[in-house]
């Protein structure tokens, strides 16, 4: 189902992309955590900037529902150039969450 919703939805999302990356040693290519952590809140402090946290949950503390949340997971996938499997994007449902899966994917960019 969310790969069909994200197919809807893709083409009439626009997320603003930055290109600040900070890598953890000079020839490493992973990202560094506090990078992640700073692109995953500056992309969710769209919804509400008052609330958002590292530790914020995407329906218990914001009021997003399922929509909202694979809308964010979509803007996660853009804003760090990877695709997250579908069984994969209904786990995520939290900063936190998104934080450790991108930080530990080694695709991300």
């Amino acid at each position: 189902m969310a790969s069909a919703l994200r197919s809807a939805i893709l083409p009439h999302i626009r997320v603003p992309v930055t290109n600040s990356l900070s890598l953890s040693g000079s020839m490493s290519s992973h990202l560094d955590k506090q990078a992640v952590i700073d692109r995953v809140l500056d992309l969710v402090k769209s919804v509400d900037p008052s609330k958002v946290t590292p530790d914020v949950h995407f329906q218990k503390d914001l009021g997003l529902d399922s929509l909202d949340t694979v809308e964010i997971v979509m803007a996660l996938e853009e804003e760090f150039k990877l695709e997250i499997p579908d069984k994969e994007v209904d786990k995520i449902d939290s900063c936190h969450l998104a934080i450790e899966y991108i930080h530990n994917h080694p695709m991300a960019s």
